[in-house]
């Protein structure tokens, strides 16, 4: 955790309403960090249903494996999360450490250890000592409040320089529901499940399979369409569950994923996973500028989304961001390199609303001025025309700065 906010960060943070049924704490168990909170528990009541998207890493954490085995019931009742060390990558002790903490949580919710979900962030390669927190867990179990989301979201963070959090009100037949999210993540996020951490709560009555499906399609446009640096963590997990308790207010309980009464929770999902998402990129290790890249004219949609994450990851893109440098070069460069169909001379692009090039070309009435004064904003637009379909995607990331290279030169110091 940096001692300098990102300049990106929020003005303000939502007001977090209670979730029936959810109750949080937090505790200082000393896992790598002095005086701040690094362990977090939610406890859920009987009946609440989860759904899950994980890592495509082929070197997943213990904690992603446990929770990809238990998702299978389709129940939750606690969730228990660390920071500041992974458990990735530490074999046979990994799998003790998540054995012996799902069954310490499950005894102290009084649940089976089928119902326990995990999830661990921090330094990889280091065994994780269950022994520093999990005599904490019966406490935390039992002393949970309702209305701490933002003390979950900071128990979480690892380097992140500030708490990303998210809430939305919506109706769901004729009742209000609601759905809370927190995220955590600065650095190692790349598409392929890019959150690191992120957990979503909401009274909603929805069966697990149609959670599973919302929250995959969600994650599309939102968690799998940011980049920090390409790099995707071992860790990554987001996890959404929903306590039913809306139904004893008149909610409708919702089994099949062509219920057209869902349509207004689908979109209030969607906005809280790309608020989440677009707080870790503004919170990129020492970003300075948000950078939404855009392509338009391609081949598929699937073929726009490689392009501009080819834009989006490369490092002397984001550097002539940071340099305030509006080198158009490197993003034909990043176009070119992406493995996609592309028509060198039906390329244009624009920074903003400053055509730079145009069909291959300079354009003409390209200002260097304009655009020069464009660069100095936190928000970049960088598009890219490819000309040759009607393929389009969009995906965000930040620049790359001298402070992203001090963050992660002594990480684990």
């Amino acid at each position: 955790m940096s001692t300098t906010i990102s300049p990106l960060a929020p003005k303000k943070y939502p007001k977090m309403p209670v979730i029936e049924g959810v109750r949080i704490a937090t505790a200082e168990a000393g896992i790598k960090y002095k005086n701040r909170t690094d362990l977090l528990t939610m406890v859920f009541d009987e009946g609440t249903a989860v759904a899950g998207v994980f890592t495509k890493s082929k070197c997943p954490s213990a904690p992603v494996d446990f929770c990809r085995q238990n998702l299978r019931s389709g129940s939750a009742r606690v969730l228990v999360v660390n920071s500041g060390n992974a458990n990735a990558f530490t074999g046979k002790k990994g799998r003790e450490s998540t054995a012996l903490t799902g069954e310490a949580a499950a005894k102290a919710a009084g649940c089976k250890a089928a119902e326990v979900f995990l999830a661990s962030t921090g330094v990889i390669g280091e065994p994780l000592d269950t022994g520093k927190f999990s005599h904490l867990l019966a406490g935390l179990v039992s002393n949970g409040k309702p209305e701490l989301w933002t003390e979950a979201a900071k128990a979480i963070m690892t380097t992140d320089t500030y708490p990303k959090l998210a809430t939305a009100t919506v109706k769901l037949g004729d009742t209000d529901v609601t759905i809370n999210g927190i995220s955590k993540g600065a650095g190692m996020i790349a598409p392929d499940m890019a959150t690191m951490l992120s957990f979503i709560a909401t009274d909603a009555p929805i069966a697990a399979p149609v959670l599973q499906d919302l929250l995959s399609r969600g994650t599309a446009k939102t968690f799998n369409a940011v980049t920090v640096d390409s790099d995707t963590s071992t860790s990554d997990t987001l996890l959404i569950f929903a306590t039913g308790k809306a139904a004893r207010r008149g909610a409708p309980e919702i089994t099949d994923l062509k219920d057209a009464r869902l349509g207004a929770f689908r979109r209030a999902l969607g906005k809280v996973l790309k608020s989440l998402a677009l707080q870790v990129v503004r919170d990129g290790e020492g970003a300075r500028k948000q950078v939404e890249v855009t392509v338009t004219g391609a081949k598929s949609a699937r073929s726009a989304k490689r392009i501009a994450l080819s834009i989006a990851n490369s490092p002397l893109v984001k550097t002539a961001v940071a340099g305030e440098d509006a080198n158009w070069g490197r993003v034909v460069m990043a176009v070119g390199k992406a493995g996609e169909p592309a028509d060198r001379d039906r390329l244009s692009i624009w920074f903003g609303d400053n055509r730079l090039a145009h069909e291959g070309e300079r354009d003409p009435d390209y200002s260097e001025a304009a655009t020069s004064a464009y660069m100095k904003r936190d928000d970049i637009r960088i598009r890219a025309d490819i000309g040759i379909g009607r393929g389009k995607a969009t995906v965000w990331t930040c620049d790359l700065t001298k402070e992203y290279v001090a963050i992660n030169g002594d990480y684990r110091s």
